[in-house]
Order: structure tokens, then C-alpha cells, then sequence
């Protein structure tokens, strides 16, 4: 997935808080912005099978 909306990659070592921006480099430090947002789906998730077995549950 990608996202328009990057974080600096540095933040916890250079700034207080997660520093975002629309740039692929930070406007505080010049570090490099990554991809902020996670990834949704995992094909190898362990729990994927009870998660989507109590969703069907709570839609009945």
C-alpha cells in the first residue's frame, strides 16, 4: 500500500514526536520519509482464520 502522507524515518532519535510531511525528505532534518501507513492485509496472519470466523459471528 501507498500512502501520499510520509513520517521521518529518524523521528525518535532527531525529533519529540513523528514529524509527517507530503515530501520524500524530512522539512526538520533532511532524513528520508517513509510510507507511514501499515500494511492491511498479511496472507501469513495465525489469526486470520478467528478473526474473520467472529466477524461473520457478530454480522448474524
Amino acid at each position: 500500500m501507498r500512502a501520499d502522507i510520509h513520517v521521518c524515518s529518524d523521528w525518535r532519535a532527531a525529533h519529540d514526536r513523528p514529524v509527517y510531511t507530503l515530501a520524500d525528505a524530512c522539512p526538520e532534518c533532511g532524513a528520508d520519509a517513509v510510507n507511514s501507513a501499515p500494511a492491511p492485509f498479511n496472507p501469513e496472519d495465525p489469526h486470520g482464520k478467528y478473526r474473520r470466523s467472529l466477524k461473520r459471528r457478530r454480522r448474524d
